[in-house]
């Protein structure tokens, strides 16, 4: 569920994460190899340093020259002399054109110094040669500073030192116009570098924001051992004209220069990528009104003027009515009228009361058809159910046994994707072929410590100190201690974990900038090493991961703003480990029984270690959802029984009669209220066996809810069904008592009881699995309650009034008292109680007051139109938190996820069928360097990531298209090379070529002849043919990344290519890697699914390639898409169910479009409710919407009923109505759902709290106002006609004493 969506976010670099070794591949390398050469120098005549002008800063004369010495740390330092330029020979000078073609005739280096300003120039090539304008003011920077022949002009040695008996340069000036400085920076400020998914100047640059930043950053003097300048490099732009010098000033290219262009995705400014549309158009406010200083919406504003005219044409219809009948009541003839009405009516209550006594006369009520034959059908079944309750028992309970039986094959579906994943959903769909063709995303292990915040202040203390980071350790060594048991074999963290270059697991912690190693924290330097590496974690080589990769320090540290990475207030500690494609294979069974051990661990002992540091500590592992789901679906089963309890008790209660206590034991009801409990308890058996039968799986939690749900409804009936019973004469026999009360109560519990199956099984059609069986199994178990109820229960009433007739006990039938010991426990049974005379003498009285109604319909309205206002406020989604019990671990876990973590979950976008053949328009159609198309995937994804607040894209992706058309390039002359044989060789600084143990690498060894892969004259407009393109692309996907050739593509994008059948020039897919934004809130998931879906869908359409995106996230997300239709829709058809059936059982369109308004006003107003209580629209409240629709039938049918079949005006009608089903409606519907409800408030599970007892209780409310307050109201108001067509018919009285 939505719960496994939030935990992708917990692992951010992924693939990421292994693409660069050894990526020392800075400025600070091109400073040092510019200025000086390891290999010996020519002999010159060189002038000793001065602080004079004159010839040393004059053209053709150079300001530094040869090399004199060199550090400690091996950096070499250049001569502190002057001398003249020198003009190298024809091949030399060819080579320098090659390199730098700013500069010709004379030089200011040596072609050793050249070789070796060379050899560390390719470093960077890789990085910017995607963009070739950037590219060329790069080299120019450091061309001009070595080899200028009027390096004196702009170069002034401002500081010498003594090394080695040698005078060296200490620090130097470098005088450079703000046009080349601006012109650079301009040029490269946007160039990315895919494989990190960020920009280039976070390498070259350390993130400068501007030339200036980035010209302090190369001049910085570094200490021993550690990466830059051996010397002080002062960057100026201004010089006094005395000196003699001039400002370099060399040529700069824009990125947006036609000879040397940039890709959109590089060089966003260039004018053909300004005149593209922005790649999202900025989200508009809805349509809103102001009055004054108040805002509305126009929703709310249209609402209110509709509900301003409504209540103005009901109080004029109301005042028009009042005259009208003040009128009548003074004509002449109004008191013959009332007397004849009143004589009337007088007769027919008379009559009533005589068929009530005496049974001998009746009067005929007009019924539809299909009542009428439902009507005769109880009055003949309920006689002969009279006649043969064992039989109806024994047959009823004998056939709900034979359906339990299914409950052999009972098994309870766990798999959070199984129970929130719909079939055919799309996500599941391209999650599975991500996972086939790719690989799948690494199963998620991770810790989050962090400090707690002042009481006072609400600040955090910072995490990044001495004492915190030896705890780290500590943590990180029992961490590594742990040995699972699978399968008697030891699991560790190495066995599982992910190795992408090597033999350290590629985890996500802050101890990577030591190694992982406790004894490298004091030697690297403690904290300040760390906060060194927070800055230079690119650049530096000592803040190298173990597993050889830059470790970026937002994926390890939460709780700071910006890049003020010192300030955090959070250790996060992320454990990335291979996951299977199916999860029942050997693999995944070993990473499962770590994690159980892993989170044992967390518990027992370093939550304990933590807090005793006044730190916190969350936690989580990939099956940490799953294992809590099955614990939220057993936390709530005392609960669940005591809400059973108290309303079984309330059953016993309401269905006796009056408390009397010489009676009492006689009068109650506790067996038969036992028994109606054990009825609901066999149909809800009997639903889950059938499905079980047909091997559908249930989960706990409906176990725990459709017992509840059910007995809610069935109780309704039982209650009514005893009630009805209870009003017949005693003195008819008690089959006929029978028989007219099912005649009187049959047809509204059977259109109730339809309308309830019907409401639930629409459900059914909801796509998440978890909902859709959940409404099967309740339509199935509502449907087999009510026809237990009036076979079963029928029955068992029988029983139950013989045994009071004849003065057994309850619960003791076997136990008579004799007729003289007490009065028979149906004696008192006419007289009304207090809740029926309530009713009547009250209730009725208030409602029939003509002030009152007008009130009663204004005030339902408004809220009714209040709550479509407050519909559109509803957002969709489900919290992690509320699916989970309250107490469980990982509700601090999502808290401190949502707040701590500065990255978004990893986003792919998959191309499916990429045709890379040389005729084929693809390859020009997805990348983004050079000569690619302005509106190319990368480039609009580049563009997307400008606006992350609608795209929710945080960066350019990630792509290994680009990386390898960069690496088979002749420029990255370090990259793709080969043997003369033919085969792959490596960059100069891996081995075979160097050897690693001997700590150098010989140039002359066994790679010297090695060639680069093509010529420029190999390639066609730089991109390579179909069989160059097929051969090269296994070298580069296995090739290792290094400081020579960081563009290799071994670790980065080993799974970013299915080769599966690639040789046919069709690559059937490969993906391209970036990031969400980061999602703190449901709606930002639903959100960052739907707009990844709308660039694609967009891309798809324009360059005619098969693009989708994917983040694990998707597959639980997706559903709420489109929530909103699935809720309308499934509301519509339930309501519509409901009025179908209504209309042919009733016959009458007045009065089912009268259920049908209130219907819809109490749905309306449960999702007002929802909308103040933030509840949210997903599966689970669109079930309890629906389902709202079947409970809330109960409170409308049985009044309706009632009123149909009453005689008098409206009002006589709506008090009748009252008189017979209010006290039923109340006792028997509203309270029994209401202490089942309130005991659900003390559940420990938030969604039980949230979407049981909230929901349902705002339904009884809500229903019960409507059912008894607004719906009597509407009749007595605007009620159909009533049935009534004959008084006078007299029958005799059949022997069995039943009306036929």
């Amino acid at each position: 569920m939505a719960g496994e969506g939030n935990m992708v976010t917990l692992f951010s670099n992924r693939r990421a994460i292994t693409s660069l070794c050894f990526l020392a591949i800075t400025v600070v390398l091109l400073q040092v190899s510019a200025f000086a050469s390891l290999l010996p120098s020519q002999t010159r005549d060189l002038q000793p340093f001065s602080n004079t002008n004159g010839e040393r800063h004059s053209g053709e004369y150079c300001a530094m020259f040869d090399i004199c010495g060199k550090r400690s740390d091996g950096k070499v330092l250049n001569c502190p002399y002057g001398s003249p330029s020198m003009k190298p020979d024809e091949l030399f000078s060819a080579r320098i054109q090659s390199l730098c073609p700013t500069i010709s005739g004379n030089v200011c280096c040596t072609e050793a110094q050249f070789e070796t300003l060379r050899a560390q120039v390719q470093q960077a090539v890789p990085i910017l040669v995607g963009c070739p304008a950037c590219l060329r003011n790069f080299l120019n920077l450091f061309c001009e500073l070595s080899c200028s022949p009027n390096q004196s002009l702009f170069i002034n040695v401002t500081s010498i030192s003594k090394v080695g008996g040698n005078l060296t340069v200490d620090g130097i000036d470098y005088f450079i116009t703000d046009t080349f400085g601006e012109g650079l920076y301009n040029s490269c400020k946007d160039v990315k570098f895919g494989t990190m998914n960020t920009r280039a100047l976070d390498f070259v640059g350390a993130g400068a924001q501007n030339f200036k930043e980035w010209f302090a950053f190369i001049g910085q003097q570094a200490g021993l051992g550690l990466p830059g300048s051996p010397y002080a490099i002062n960057f100026r732009s201004s010089i006094s004209e005395s000196s003699g010098m001039e400002l370099m000033n060399v040529s700069v290219y824009s990125c947006g220069d036609t000879s040397l262009g940039c890709s959109c995705g590089d060089c966003p400014s260039s004018p053909v990528c300004s005149s593209l549309e922005p790649p999202y158009p900025d989200k508009k406010d809805g349509c809103s009104i102001r009055i004054g200083f108040l805002k509305l919406k126009c929703i709310e504003f249209s609402l209110a003027v509709f509900y301003i005219i409504l209540v103005s044409a009901l109080f004029g219809w109301a005042l028009f009515h009042r005259k009208r009948e003040r009128r009548i009541s003074s004509s002449s003839t109004k008191p013959l009228l009332n007397d004849a009405d009143e004589s009337e009516i007088d007769d027919i209550n008379m009559q009533q009361d005589e068929i009530k006594v005496h049974g001998i006369v009746a009067s005929e009520v007009q019924l539809s058809s299909l009542e009428s034959c439902i009507s005769s059908f109880f009055r003949k079944y309920g006689s002969w159910v009279a006649r043969n309750p064992a039989l109806v028992l024994c047959s009823s309970l004998a056939g709900v046994l034979i359906l339990c039986l299914g409950l052999i094959r009972f098994e309870v579906e766990t798999r959070p994707e199984k129970l929130w994943v719909g079939h055919g959903s799309r996500a599941a769909e391209e999650k599975q072929f991500f996972d086939s063709h790719l690989a799948p995303f690494y199963r998620i292990e991770q810790i989050i410590i962090a400090t707690i915040p002042d009481p006072e202040s609400g600040k955090s203390a910072r995490i990044v100190t001495e004492d915190n980071i030896q705890l780290l350790f500590d943590i990180q060594e029992k961490v590594d201690e742990i040995r699972a048991n699978y399968s008697g074999t030891l699991v560790s963290l190495t066995d599982i974990c992910s190795k992408p270059l090597g033999e350290d697991c590629a985890t996500q912690s802050v101890l990577q900038y030591f190694k992982m190693d406790p004894d490298k924290f004091d030697e690297y330097g403690g904290v300040e090493h760390a906060e060194y590496c927070f800055q230079h974690y690119t650049t530096s080589d000592s803040c190298m991961s173990a597993f050889k990769a830059p470790l970026d320090p937002s994926t390890v540290l939460g709780g700071f703003s910006g890049n003020n990475y010192s300030e955090a207030s959070s250790f996060i500690v992320t454990y990335p480990v291979n996951n299977a494609v199916d999860k029942v294979g050997d693999e995944n069974g070993k990473a499962v029984a770590w994690e159980k051990a892993f989170i044992q661990l967390v518990k027992n002992e370093l939550l304990p270690m933590v807090q005793s540091s006044n730190l916190t500590l969350s936690f989580s592992s990939e099956s940490s959802i799953e294992e809590e789901l099955k614990r939220e679906s057993t936390a709530d089963v005392i609960t669940i029984l005591i809400s059973y309890l108290v309303m079984f008790a309330y059953i016993s209660v309401t269905l006796g009669d009056a408390p009397n206590l010489s009676t009492f034991y006689i009068s109650s009801k506790v067996l038969l209220g036992l028994s109606g409990v054990l009825i609901v308890v066999l149909s809800v058996l009997g639903s889950v066996g059938l499905f079980s039968a047909f091997g559908v799986k249930s989960t706990l939690i409906i176990m725990e809810v459709i017992p509840f749900l059910v007995l809610a409804v069935g109780v309704d009936n039982m209650c009514i069904l005893v009630h009805a019973v209870k009003r017949q004469p005693h003195e008819l026999p008690l089959e006929g008592r029978i028989s007219n009360a099912l005649v009187e109560v049959g047809p509204s519990i059977t259109l109730a009881s339809l309308s309830e199956v019907l409401a639930f099984a629409v459900g059914s059609f909801i796509s998440m699995p978890a909902c859709r069986v959940f409404s099967m199994f309740a339509a199935l178990a509502v449907l087999l309650d009510f026809l237990l109820q009036v076979t079963a229960f029928v029955a068992l009433i029988v029983f139950d009034f013989l045994r009071a007739e004849d003065n057994r006990i309850d619960c003791f039938p076997c136990i008579k008292i004799p007729s003289s010991s007490g009065v028979s426990g149906e004696g008192n049974q006419r007289n009304p109680n207090w809740l029926a005379r309530y009713m009547e003498e009250f209730h009725a009285r208030i409602l029939s007051l003509w002030g009152v109604k007008i009130v009663v319909v204004a005030v339902f309205a408004g809220f009714c139109l209040a709550s479509i206002a407050l519909c559109t406020r509803i957002e969709p989604g489900l919290e992690q938190q509320i699916a989970l019990p309250r107490d469980s671990y990982l509700q601090g876990y999502f808290n401190n996820v949502s707040e701590y973590l500065r990255v978004g979950p990893p986003l792919y976008f998959v191309v499916k069928d990429y045709n890379y053949s040389s005729e084929s328009r693809h390859t020009n159609q997805l990348c983004s360097i050079s000569q690619c198309d302005s509106n190319s995937l990368l480039s609009e994804i580049a563009r997307a990531s400008l606006a992350p607040e609608s795209t929710h894209i945080a960066k350019p992706a990630a792509s290994w298209l680009d990386d390898f058309l960069v690496w088979i390039s002749p420029e990255a002359f370090g990259c793709c090379r080969k043997f003369v044989n033919g085969s792959y060789c490596p960059p100069d600084d891996q081995p075979p070529c160097c050897s690693p143990d001997e700590g150098f690498c010989d140039l002359d060894g066994i790679c010297k002849d090695c060639t680069t892969c093509f010529l420029h004259s190999d390639l066609s407009n730089g991109r390579p043919s179909t069989s160059q393109f097929r051969e090269k692309l296994p070298w580069f996907l296995s090739a290792l990344p290094s400081a020579d050739c960081a563009k290799a593509g071994h670790g980065a994008y080993t799974n970013s290519v299915d080769l599966n059948g690639y040789e046919s020039g069709v690559i059937q897919a490969s993906e391209f890697r970036t990031y969400h934004t980061p999602l703190r809130k449901q709606g930002d998931y639903v959100n960052s699914l739907r707009a990844a879906r709308e660039f694609c869908s967009r891309v798809s359409e324009s360059l005619k390639i098969h693009i989708f995106p994917y983040s694990v996230f998707y597959i639980f997300f997706e559903q709420y898409l489109d929530i909103w239709e699935t809720a309308v829709i499934n509301i519509a058809i339930a309501l519509g169910a409901i009025f179908v059936v209504c209309l042919v059982i009733t016959s009458s369109l007045w009065s089912s479009a009268i259920i049908l308004l209130v219907l819809s006003m109490i749905v309306l107003d449960l999702m007002g409710v929802m909308a103040i209580l933030n509840i949210q629209l997903n599966a689970v409240s669109v079930v309890n919407l629906i389902m709202s629709i079947g409970i809330a039938v109960e409170f409308c049918v049985h009044i309706s009923h009632a009123f149909s079949v009453s005689v008098g005006d409206r009002n006589e009608r709506a008090k009748g109505a009252l008189r017979t089903m209010g006290a039923s409606v109340f006792s028997g519907i509203t309270l029994t759902k209401l202490v089942g409800v309130i005991v659900l408030g003390f559940a420990q599970s938030e969604i039980f709290v949230v979407y049981y007892f909230q929901m349902y209780l705002a339904l009884v409310l809500i229903g019960f106002l409507h059912g008894l307050v607004f719906l009597p109201v509407v009749l007595s108001m605007f009620g159909p006609p009533s049935r009534y067509l004959a008084i006078q018919k007299e029958q005799e009285v059949a022997p069995s004493g039943l009306l036929d």
